[in-house]
Order: C-alpha cells, then structure tokens, then sequence
C-alpha cells in the first residue's frame, strides 16, 4: 500500500497580549529561543529605543512621518496608539511567513490584539497577566524606565485591559517564569494540531478509505 502524503500544514499564528510589565517581552524570547523555526511579527513603533534594543531584530523605529506613510498605503496588519507612541504590523511578512506554513508569534499591545480578533480570528490568543496590582507596579517601578506619570497611566490602562480578559482563549498568571513559560509552550504546541492549521488533512486520510 502506498502512502499518501498529508497535505502541507498551514502555518498558525499566536498572539500573546498583557499589560506593560507583566513579563511578556521575556516570555517571547524563551519560546523563539526553545522553537527558533517560529516566525516572529517585528512591530514598527515611533518611541525610542530601550536599553539594549536593536532596530530591525526588537522592533523597527520609525519617524512618526515614516510611519504615518505606512500606514495611509495600507502597510500595517494592524496598528495602534499605546502611551503616545505609535505601533504597528507590518502585513508582507506574516503573509510569506504563513504562506511558507511557518507559525507566527505576535506580541502586540492590547489595541492592536483587538483588531486581530477580527481580521485573523483562527488565531491563537493568549492574555497574560500579573499576579497582583502590587507585583505589577514593582515591576515597573524597577525598570527604571519610566516617569511616575507614564507609570501611573501604564496602571490604569493595565485594569482597563484586565476588564478584556474574557475574550481571551487562554489566560496565563505570570507569577512563577517557568511555570508561566511552560504553560505558554503547552499553548503553542497544541496549537499546531488545530484542524484549522491542517487543512485538507481529514480529507487526505479519508481518501485512503477503499
């Protein structure tokens, strides 16, 4: 008997939203370094650079003007205003990503994560949140990036996102960063087997059927 081959698996996309300091950046960087073949959605933005960021590698840094032209030709998957900076996807990439059945990781504020529900809704969508009103706010203190005011607008828009929870798939608690880590893998990886990231494989199986 001979074997059919299953049909080329469509890539997934996972999207990880949370609010500003609750660890998000660091669980991005342990998945893409665990699964390196995962495809990562680089965001344009208009702020400055942090600390140890690279343009082109973290995000890209784009002049309010430059981004302002992507954005009237229709460049952005989706885009967003987030502290007075400006934020958004650039859609070429994901597409040849997806196209090449490459999985997508998309970590994105809460404003763009709400357009993608409705333009990509088999997409993968995971809230994560912080333990405590009281973690978060060390947490943001401590990175000594900040001014109080930013700090203090970074709070109440973190209650406003929390409020959005429930139209998350999954939520995950970062209090423990290996726990937290190893449920977002779990998430990740039973996500490749969704029917809707494997097209045609049903039917490919039961054309075997005599």
């Amino acid at each position: 008997m001979t074997d059919i081959l299953p049909p080329k698996r469509k890539g997934q996309v996972v999207v990880l939203c949370a609010p500003s300091g609750t660890g998000k950046s660091t669980l991005v960087k342990k998945l893409r370094e665990e699964f390196p073949q995962i495809g990562f959605s680089i965001s344009c933005t208009t702020r400055d650079p942090r600390e140890g960021e690279i343009d082109g590698i973290d995000y890209s840094f784009l002049s309010v003007e430059e981004f302002n032209d992507k954005l009237e030709v229709g460049e952005f998957a989706e885009w967003a205003e987030v502290h007075g900076n400006f934020y958004g996807t650039p859609k070429k990439p994901i597409e040849k990503m997806l196209f090449k059945g490459m999985d997508i990781l998309f970590d994105i504020d809460f404003q763009g994560c709400m357009q993608l529900m409705e333009t990509m809704p088999e997409a993968v969508f995971v809230f994560l949140m912080p333990p405590s009103y009281a973690e978060l706010k060390s947490r943001l203190e401590g990175r000594d990036t900040d001014s109080k005011p930013v700090i203090n607008r970074r709070l109440r828009n973190a209650m406003k996102e929390m409020a959005s929870a429930p139209k998350f798939e999954y939520w995950i608690v970062n209090n423990d960063l290996d726990k937290a880590y190893s449920e977002l893998k779990s998430i990740y990886l039973a996500g490749k087997n969704r029917p809707c990231s494997n097209p045609g494989l049903l039917e490919s199986i039961l054309s075997t059927w005599e």
